[in-house]
């Protein structure tokens, strides 16, 4: 099914669908995924300039895999020069901007937006957004250890710190986006975006040179999300999104996120091993959540941004998209790797 989903090269979910279906040819064997992969990525080449601003959601970590598996010197080429283009953006806060027209949509429900938030809508200015902690930072960091390249590595590092300053909040968990115009984050708490950044931290930490002076850091904005999951997990192993509302429906990727991010966190020795507990109780949701056919339930429609606070539990569900499949074949590797043969911790490497 995720083969069969209309790629845009490049859109949200493009990242993890992409990585999902690496992850698919490590489960089965089957070359046939990966090798969609890399034809996807390959037609994409000649003809990726002139850069959209909506190239800032290309899979360039898993560009970085398909170099890694295959050797294609044409990738690396793609990935370096895509790597020149993502950091050639303009900063907000540190955040390199993901559109300077922050892509606000009219709140999902029957919510009206009072007034100061339908002008933002007419005019919402630039904006920076958690998923992006999944694609600039860890593809700089690990495309500057690829091409031994400590200037990729220090933006990828760079960029990581400021989303995280800028949104996670004080109860370890993340707001959704800022907006340069208002100065103020919003959507706290979304389900999903905790597994964007969840993923994203746990990349760039996994090939962070050893000794690096912001590891410390960065560990603990890993430790301080992962602390506030921990807490929020509901009995039947789902998350509410936002996870505040513990009324609001269970959006079941949010267990597939948590699972392929708190599995690999413990087998690569970032995270105490009583998240395991909670790993499990979320795989066990996650795969309740698929149909024989592989198929998804309950995974919401994209959510782009919405300044009410009512948006994220009033979205639709029942879609079949890259951010449902791409994060559950993650997690069945990460959890069978963890039973099978857990990785080496960065003390090992």
């Amino acid at each position: 099914l995720l083969c069969t989903y209309p790629f845009a090269t490049w859109h949200y979910g493009d990242s993890i669908g992409f990585e999902g279906l690496l992850a698919a040819t490590d489960l089965l064997g089957d070359g046939r995924y990966e090798g969609f992969v890399h034809g996807a990525v390959k037609a994409w080449i000649p003809r990726a300039k002139p850069y959209r601003e909506i190239d800032n959601t290309a899979p360039g970590y898993a560009m970085c895999l398909l170099y890694e598996r295959t050797g294609d010197e044409a990738v690396l080429e793609a990935c370096v020069e895509l790597a020149g283009f993502l950091t050639g953006r303009r900063t907000l806060d540190g955040v390199y901007v993901a559109f300077e027209r922050a892509p606000l949509r009219a709140p999902y429900g029957s919510a009206t937006p009072p007034p100061a938030e339908q002008a933002l809508l007419d005019d919402p200015g630039a904006g920076v957004f958690v998923d992006c902690l999944h694609f600039d930072a860890p593809f700089l960091v690990r495309l500057g250890r690829i091409v031994d390249d400590e200037r990729h590595v220090e933006a990828g590092v760079g960029q990581a710190l400021a989303l995280i300053a800028l949104l996670q909040q004080p109860d370890g968990l993340f707001a959704h986006f800022f907006l340069e115009r208002t100065g103020q984050t919003y959507g706290h708490g979304w389900g999903r975006g905790q597994g964007w950044a969840l993923l994203g931290m746990l990349d760039v930490l996994e090939h962070l040179p050893e000794g690096h002076p912001e590891e410390g850091r960065l560990r603990a904005a890993l430790v301080s999300l992962v602390d506030a999951l921990v807490r929020t997990q509901e009995p039947d192993g789902h998350w509410p999104t936002p996870i505040a509302d513990r009324a609001s429906f269970h959006e079941t990727s949010t267990a597939s996120f948590a699972v392929a991010g708190l599995a690999r966190g413990v087998a690569l020795g970032l995270l105490d091993a009583s998240v395991s507990a909670v790993a499990e109780r979320a795989w066990r949701a996650s795969l309740a959540s698929v149909r024989a056919d592989g198929s998804t339930v309950g995974v919401s429609a994209a959510l782009w941004a919405s300044t009410a606070s009512t948006h994220y539990a009033a979205a639709p569900v029942g879609f079949q998209v890259p951010w449902g499949a791409g994060p559950f074949l993650v997690a069945a590797r990460a959890q069978l790797e963890s039973i099978a043969a857990p990785r080496p911790t960065r003390s090992d490497r």
